[in-house]
């Protein structure tokens, strides 16, 4: 069969069908899933229909147990309308405690994306700095066991009316979210015969760059703008390790953590970044847009910061903590992937982190340091991983970018010309 035949056949299927094929891919793939295991799964409240299609795939690949999370974005903003001043430093601790049990106990993890993007758009910013701060505090135990790959998890996306509104402005809410799940199906490759076998040869073609990359051991990236609004230096983490096309969690399952993905990263040295930079595209983060970033970096911090929107959530985020201004990942993904060839900006980190090649500040992944897995933050620190409450990536590459990679010696080759892979 043709891929145009695929296609067409994966055309024809109703939208429970086609829901229920990428919660196969995110039980089989993203999670690959064992008999016995729990899921532990987030989900906004209009993600409900493919909530259920990933809780009957996983029941049929054996799941001993699957726990739902709700958010409802109603119930978030009455929060920030009649809640009393105290509520914005607290968060539900006990229950990210019993969430990160779960993870230890063997529990797999899974979220739907797709929460409205500008949600908290027009609530007090210093309200909504001081709520994710404490969700941040409330939820580490969970998220370190997530960024040194402890367990196998995955992210999929599910297309909700305020984000498919915003994505495909002027048309009518109907057709803007069939329009998104259209969109969200194709990126996330399972509009094809077989998708798992799909899955299978985008992981290893993704897998021999990243040997690619590993080979050369580079010291640093330069990443230069034909407009010279960025012009970066990244100093790469001793020991680094580029990872991406799925990894082999601690637990021992091989999963892929996003659907989609189509980029190789690795960890940053947090000391040893230099430059200027602009943000490519707009960042969505906990329900405010931030536009036109642009910061400088002096000796792997952020000296200055500045965005056209957004910009005291932006210079609140970077004030989390001494690590959130710091990078604790740097990952290159070609213009030319299907993602960025799409021609849509989703609002979304999930997807748009995969149309550009991007930068994130915050908490640096282990498992990107040679037996980092097995090393406390003293010595993680020691080779460069940066520490924070926060891992907030952010998209820097385009058509225009050009990246080199630094060799020990000093010298510069060319890693991308014009967005794409040499």
């Amino acid at each position: 069969m043709s891929v145009a035949e695929a296609v067409t056949k994966f055309a024809d299927l109703s939208l429970d069908e086609k829901l229920d094929r990428l919660a196969e891919v995110a039980v089989r793939v993203g999670l690959n899933l064992k008999p016995g295991q729990e899921l532990i799964m987030s989900a906004p409240m209009e993600a409900l229909p493919l909530a259920r299609k990933i809780t009957e795939q996983a029941y049929k690949a054996g799941a001993l147990l699957v726990t739902t999370l709700y958010a409802d974005d109603p119930s978030t903003l009455a929060r920030y309308k009649y809640a009393q001043d105290a509520s914005f430093d607290h968060a539900a601790v006990w229950l990210q405690e019993g969430v990160a049990n779960g993870f230890r106990s063997g529990a797999a993890r899974l979220a739907i994306a797709g929460a409205n993007p500008a949600l908290l758009a027009q609530q007090d910013p210093a309200k909504v700095s001081r709520a994710n701060v404490a969700a941040s505090k409330a939820g580490k135990p969970a998220m370190e066991l997530i960024t040194r790959h402890e367990i196998n998890w995955t992210i999929v996306a599910a297309a909700t009316p305020e984000w498919a509104k915003l994505v495909f402005p002027g048309e009518r809410e109907d057709i803007a979210v069939a329009k998104l799940w259209e969109a969200i199906f194709a990126t996330s490759r399972v509009n094809v015969d077989d998708p798992v076998a799909e899955w299978k040869e985008h992981g290893e073609r993704l897998k021999k760059r990243v040997e690619f990359l590993n080979a050369k051991r580079y010291a640093a990236l330069h990443f230069k703008s034909a407009d010279g609004m960025t012009d970066l230096k990244v100093g790469l983490a001793d020991d680094h390790l580029w990872a991406g096309g799925g990894t082999t969690a601690g637990n021992g399952v091989y999963c892929q953590p996003n659907i989609p993905t189509e980029e190789c990263f690795t960890t940053p040295h947090k000391d040893r970044v230099d430059g200027v930079v602009r943000a490519s595209k707009p960042l969505s983060h906990q329900g405010t847009l931030i536009e036109n970033i642009s910061v400088r970096f002096e000796g792997g911090k952020i000296v200055e910061a500045k965005a056209t929107a957004g910009e005291d959530v932006l210079n609140r985020l970077i004030s989390t903590d001494d690590g959130a201004r710091r990078l604790g990942e740097v990952a290159l993904v070609p213009h030319n992937s299907p993602i960025a060839e799409s021609g849509i900006l989703f609002w979304n980190t999930l997807f748009d982190e995969n149309a550009a090649s991007h930068i994130a500040l915050g908490q640096a992944y282990s498992t990107c340091i040679i037996g980092g897995e097995k090393m406390d933050a003293a010595e993680l620190a020691k080779r460069g991983a940066n520490e924070s409450l926060i891992h907030v990536d952010w998209m820097i590459g385009s058509a225009e970018m050009d990246v080199d990679g630094i060799g020990t010696d000093g010298k510069a080759e060319p890693l991308m010309r014009n967005g794409a892979w040499v």
